[in-house]
């Protein structure tokens, strides 16, 4: 005999737990929100502003997001990730088409493509074998040794890399018959690309291997004694977030159409670690908050600097300073700033009392 089912005084069902309802109906509504908006943005953006700030600020938050994975659920800030996104989109320069006939090789995009993001991550595990036998400031010095090799490497090779001029020419494949380089194709790539990124990068944080990872973040030692093997777990998110770094060098060699010593450079990488630390290095999104704010204003310091009747060469004096404030009055970027006015708007001010 089937029970009959429980309701309430008012004969209204029980409400339904959260891991009984459908994936679609645990997405917060801010999501949602957020997903329309940047879906219409086409609708009544220039291609200016689809094009570089939006689809700048996709690619280098994915690659932002990578040292945001290393950093944030694995303790390990790492300042090779623009190494690792130069190495795939330098492979993709040299295997598939550019401008340097006699270096690049041509081959397919559907080989060329898979085959430098391989490289990329081995790259990377390489890498990671390496770094995570350091801690703290070592590990930072490390990989700032490997990403400035890795960049006179590329100046000074011309047989490979063809030297300090890097390659030009380097256009997306025309699938489907659309030129993915025009700005709405490219603003739809990278966003699509984006997405994947921060769902892959939350799913991977909550999966048994991103719990064991910040568990080997928290205390090692513990781990260890529990049978994990911090080693493998470090290397294997060092591979990981290569897999990802080096997606966003493809999209970022794509959109400049060319790939150079310049891109792999030391500022370069440094640029990456702001992004992630102004953003904030708790959740995916702070990468691309940071990466927003930094293509904002290194787009439009020099224009704001000569409206206000300063030379624009201070351009990166502007920018440093905007850094700088944010940082000050948060340890964790814009999301602890976030958090803090949350917080005050809870909070009584006259007791200092959290409110109910």
């Amino acid at each position: 005999m089937a029970m009959p089912e429980i309701t309430d005084g008012g004969g209204a069902r029980p409400s339904v737990r959260q891991e009984d309802r459908l994936w679609i109906e645990r997405i917060p509504a801010p999501y949602w929100v957020a997903g329309v908006i940047l879906l219409i943005i086409p609708a009544f953006a220039s291609d200016f502003i689809m094009f570089q700030i939006f689809g700048w600020t996709f690619i280098l938050g994915m690659i932002a997001t990578s040292l945001m994975f290393l950093g944030g659920y694995g303790g390990m800030v790492s300042l090779a990730q623009m190494s690792f996104a130069g190495v795939a989109g330098y492979m993709v320069a040299i295997f598939g088409d550019s401008a340097i006939d006699t270096i690049s090789m041509g081959w397919p995009w559907y080989i060329t493509i898979p085959l430098a993001l391989m490289i990329a991550v081995l790259f990377a595990t390489l890498i990671g074998w390496l770094a995570v036998r350091t801690e703290g400031i070592y590990t930072i010095m490390i990989t700032l040794a490997i990403a400035a090799a890795f960049f006179y490497f590329t100046r000074q090779n011309y047989d490979i890399f063809n030297g300090f001029q890097g390659f030009n020419s380097v256009f997306p494949p025309q699938l489907f018959g659309v030129d993915w380089r025009r700005p709405i194709p490219f603003y739809y790539l990278t966003l699509f690309w984006a997405t994947v990124t921060y769902f892959a990068v939350l799913y991977v944080s909550r999966a048994p291997f991103g719990l064991a990872l910040q568990g080997v973040r928290d205390n090692p030692r513990r781990m260890a004694a529990l049978g994990f093997n911090v080693t493998a777990h470090r290397v294997a998110a060092y591979a990981f977030s290569a897999l990802i770094a080096g997606m966003g060098g493809i999209l970022l060699t794509w959109q400049s159409a060319q790939i150079s010593p310049g891109t792999v450079g030391i500022q370069p990488a440094i640029d990456i670690l702001i992004i992630a630390v102004v953003g904030g290095m708790r959740h995916p999104v702070g990468a691309f908050i940071g990466a927003f704010l930094y293509v904002i204003l290194k787009t439009f310091a020099v224009d704001f600097l000569i409206a206000v009747g300063l030379s624009g060469d201070r351009f990166q004096l502007l920018i440093g300073l905007g850094f700088l404030l944010v940082v000050f009055f948060s340890e964790d970027g814009l999301l602890g700033l976030w958090e803090k006015l949350r917080a005050s708007r809870n909070r009584d001010p006259l007791t200092g009392e959290v409110r109910q």
